[in-house]
Formats: C-alpha cells, structure tokens, sequence
C-alpha cells in the first residue's frame, strides 16, 4: 500500500531521518480540527516517515481524500474493497504505528466497544487486535470529553494503546499541535529499548481456593498492575505470555493469556511456561498462602452458628522457578502492611535470596491505600541496593518498574 514515486515524497527526510523507513497509518475522523492531518502527515514525512491516511465517512464530508493522497503520496482508505486494506496496513507488523488524528468521542467509542461499521474502525479494531501500536489524539467538546462514558471508554482502552491528552481550552479538548504529535511518535518508534523482541512471561492476579460448591476464599488483587505492566511491554515490542487469575481487569490484547483460578492450577502453569525458554519471569500474582486442606462436593449447611474450616499451607510458586528456569532472569513480588520502609526492604531482600530472584519488588499494601487509594508506592531491591518510585499512580508505577527491569537486566547480560 505504501508507495515510493509520487512527488510529494520529495519532502521525505528533509528534515530528520529519525523516523527513516518507518510506516505510520494516520487515522482522521469527522471533527472540525482534520485540516491539522495534512500537516501532521507531511510532519512525518519530513523526518522520514512513509504515511498513508485513512478518512471515516464524515471526515471525508469535511476535506476530500483527495488532498490526503497529494499530501502523502499513497492512496486515501475511505472504504474496504478485495484488497483487504484493513490486513495490508493494520495486522501484525504490518505498519509500525496506527494514529487517530484527530479523534472524535464517537470513533473512541467504537474502538472501545468493538464497532466496525467503516473502514477506519475496522481498521483500528485489527491494529488492536494484531498487537500493532495505536496512539490516540482527541479532539472534541470538553463537555463531551469529560462525559463519564467517554471517559470510560478512554480508560478502558487505555490498557491497550497510547493517548496523547488534549489541551483544554476555550470550552474545547483541542487536538495536540503536530510538532507535540511527532515528539510522540518518535518517542514510541525510536526509543531504545533492550526487552524488544525479548519473551517475557507475566504472572498476575489473585487465585480462588474452592470451599464447597459455592463458596470460595480468595483476596482483594485486582490484578491492575500485573494487567499494566504487560501492555507495557507489549507497547516496547516484547512476545508477553500472562499466566493470570480470576482478576477484574482485563489483560492487554497482544497477550497470550493462560487463565487460571486456584493456586494449584497457577503453580502448574507458571512451571510448565517457565520451561519454554523465557527471557524474563514476573512474579506478581497474589497466589494465596493457604488453601482449604478438603474440598466439599456438597453444600456445607449454613445452619449452625459457626463453621470450622482447616487450612493447608501452599507451596511458593517462585520458590519453584529456578529449577524450571535457571536462566531467566527472575523478578518477584513482596507485599507487607504497615511496616517501616528499613523492615520493608530487609524482608524483600531476604526473599529475593531465598527464592534466586534477580529483582524484589515490594510495596506496603497498608501505607496510605485509605486515604489515597489511586495511588502507590514500591521499593525495588536487589541483592546490593535498591529504589523507590515515590508514591504515583500506578500507570507511572509500572512504568517506573518496567524501566528498572531493563536496566537490571541488560547489566546482567551485558547489553
């Protein structure tokens, strides 16, 4: 689809060559700011990038595709026909990026909800689906942008593809200005990263231990930052396998995800992955400590005035990992309540010994979680020294994390 002899690409690489060879879909849609597209596109260019445009139906109603095919050098996408545009330039690898700019409230709905009613959302919906980067620009009303279901829709995708945040002003939520567009894409497609390309296996989520046929103990994990950190590292490039409980949120599209529900059944997936050969191993599920020692087929009567329960002791599953997987390189989780920082990083670091890990993330589950709730703070240690995030919101905590394990990692295999 993308072409190397209209005129127009005469403009390529004139100012910068750091976006050279790359291949960026840019998606418009029917709001009054689409005229700024032509200039974020020959933008791209300019530093070296190739672009081709896909319009919606009312952004077509506002510039004609016409324009965007003079200003890019490739052929507008309004409508699909037999060459299956969506699979040329949105499935896996096929495009380096995917830009919706800008993005209206009605075209971030339909991501969300997986609507394919016009080529651009079907478009998107194989880029999510492919794995294939997206970075998304809004653009509309702010009365719009802070409707509550707009923005659940924004933080539900959120989980799988970037947004670059709107200015607001004069009752708007305007579209970044082109030049804030490619400091973002280049960020995204030239930022070094070592874990590109790397395996990396994620374990996440808490697990459900069966009382009786109704009944079942378990724990509060949501497995938010295990959810996080995974689409993380599929946005740096890396194959991420999740071995994932029974947790509320989502995991990242992109991820091979092996659902579990009990301990057993989360020790015997992690083994049996842990064994194929990962780069990275993270343990940061919520695995529980006991499981019910007898299982009750039937219905335990809810008579009586109380009930005794007997508890067995569960193996550690990161105990287990090096055995099943000497090489990789091993991060572990340690969670406490209300303790001193100095008490925090002392059982951390002993665990990391304990369990042959390469890296201990702890955090105090108790520190302020009642009065600020959205936020958190971690302590990564090693066998030597350690590092604390400062208290954040968890998209910057996982962040924080990611960075770390490829600065560890790379000074463990030399790169």
């Amino acid at each position: 689809m993308y072409s190397d002899k209209h005129s127009s690409l005469d403009i390529t690489g004139s100012e910068g060559t750091a976006l050279n060879g790359k291949k960026i879909v840019m998606c418009i849609t029917g709001s009054v700011a689409a005229y700024k597209a032509i200039e974020a596109a020959r933008l791209l260019m300019r530093h070296g990038a190739s672009v081709q445009c896909v319009q919606s139906p009312a952004a077509a109603k506002l510039i004609t595709s016409t324009y965007f095919t003079w200003a890019t050098g490739n052929p507008t996408v309004s409508s699909l026909g037999g060459d299956m545009e969506h699979i040329e330039i949105a499935d896996h690898k096929k495009s380096d990026i995917v830009i919706v700019y800008p993005a209206t409230a009605n075209t971030i709905g339909k991501l969300a909800n997986g609507v394919d009613d016009t080529a651009l959302s079907t478009i998107l919906t194989t880029a999510l689906g492919s794995g294939t980067p997206i970075l998304i620009c809004p653009a509309m009303h702010d009365a719009i942008y802070n409707n509550v279901a707009v923005q659940r829709n924004i933080k539900f995708l959120e989980q799988s593809v970037r947004f670059l945040s709107p200015k607001i002003s004069e009752g708007k939520a305007k579209v970044v200005e082109p030049s804030e567009l490619l400091d973002a894409v280049t960020d995204i497609l030239t930022k070094p990263t070592v874990l590109r390309d790397r395996k990396v296996l994620v374990v996440a989520g808490p697990t459900l231990e069966r009382i009786d046929p109704v009944r079942a103990i378990t724990n509060m994990s949501t497995g938010m930052t295990g959810v996080l950190l995974a689409k993380e590292l599929i946005l740096d490039g890396c194959n991420v396998t999740m071995v994932y409980g029974p947790g509320r949120e989502r995991p990242p599209s992109g991820a091979k995800v092996i659902n579990v529900t009990s301990v057993s059944e989360m020790m015997e997936a992690t083994i049996r992955e842990s064994r194929e050969h990962y780069d990275i191993v993270i343990m940061m599920a919520a695995a529980a400590d006991y499981t019910p020692s007898e299982y009750n087929r039937s219905k335990i009567d809810s008579t009586g005035d109380d009930i005794k329960l007997v508890f067995t002791k569960t193996p550690k599953i990161i105990d287990r990992i090096r055995d099943a997987a000497p090489d990789s390189f091993l991060v572990g989780f340690k969670a406490e309540v209300n303790i001193s920082e100095e008490d925090l990083i002392r059982i951390a670091r002993a665990k990391l010994l304990e369990s042959k890990a390469d890296l201990m993330v702890a955090n105090d589950v108790g520190d302020g979680y009642q009065s600020d709730p959205e936020n958190n703070k971690i302590i990564i240690v090693d066998a030597e020294a350690h590092s604390t995030s400062g208290r954040k919101k968890k998209q910057d905590i996982v962040k924080f994390m990611k960075e770390k394990i490829e600065e560890k990692w790379a000074e463990k295999t030399n790169l």
